[in-house]
């Protein structure tokens, strides 16, 4: 069992999305790693799925101006003295590339897979209950059959225009969670509430949690207060409040 388990509440749109995109590229990464054709049934679904999350109009424009945002902030700590001028330019150099790979992809991430007519008839029966069998899409049948390296390979040329999105995606969250620091609180009969300072909007709460206390953490929160509620799963299988007092870690991200 897990040491702890890491809960991520998000708060606002933007960041919700970040984080749905950052789960399905990890999904993917590891599905495209496996050799079973039935892993790579699943880890072409979830090239859908990415290109569904990132089909959003302003998606593009809103990543590129967060990596903009970010660099004029580093740029700022420029000149201090209790800040390493090679670590800031190491980072400053990863925005960069970031920002310049993501801004030479032509429209939406993943347009040009909408170009691959093999893939889009794919993509039309995937979300039918069991509408990719061999008599509805031989072709995808066939492949399947190919060798693991082959469709290893295939995989890899397909995942390749979500690449740039993916490496903003990722560097944007670490250098957000970079930004909390933890702490050790108590919610007295299962429910922790916490008035946020007014002047700081903070993104992204973390909370990590015993699993062995058997606890699951129901956040809620908004730009003034955070609420978490703890609640324990019945031999009913529903979820019910917990009465006594529990601990976790949380963590605070702007």
């Amino acid at each position: 069992m897990a040491q702890v388990i890491l809960y991520e509440y998000p708060f606002n749109e933007r960041i919700r999305t970040y984080l749905r995109l950052e789960q399905l590229f990890r999904r993917l990464a590891e599905l495209a790693s496996r050799p079973h054709p039935l892993d790579h049934h699943f880890a072409i679904q979830t090239v859908f799925e990415i290109m569904d999350v990132a089909a959003r109009a302003d998606m593009k424009s809103d990543v590129l101006k967060d990596l903009d945002r970010q660099k004029a902030v580093l740029n700022g700590y420029r000149g201090n003295p209790a800040i390493s001028e090679q670590a800031l330019n190491e980072v400053v150099s990863q925005i960069e590339d970031c920002f310049t790979r993501l801004s030479e992809l032509n429209g939406k991430t993943g347009q040009s897979l909408t170009e691959n007519d093999w893939l889009m008839g794919i993509r039309s029966r995937i979300s039918i209950p069991g509408g990719t069998c061999e008599f509805d899409l031989p072709a995808y049948f066939h492949w399947q059959h190919h060798s693991a390296g082959e469709r290893q390979a295939d995989l890899q040329r397909w995942m390749e225009p979500l690449m740039p999105l993916a490496e903003a995606i990722v560097l944007l969250l670490k250098m957000l969670r970079d930004t909390g620091s933890a702490q050790k609180v108590v919610a007295p009969g299962g429910q922790f509430q916490q008035n946020l300072p007014q002047g700081r909007t903070f993104q992204l709460l973390r909370l990590r949690i015993d699993p062995r206390s058997g606890m699951i953490p129901e956040i809620s929160g908004n730009r003034l207060m955070l609420s978490v509620r703890l609640l324990r799963q019945g031999d009913d299988e529903r979820l019910h409040p917990v009465n006594e007092d529990g601990s976790f870690e949380l963590t605070l991200c702007a």
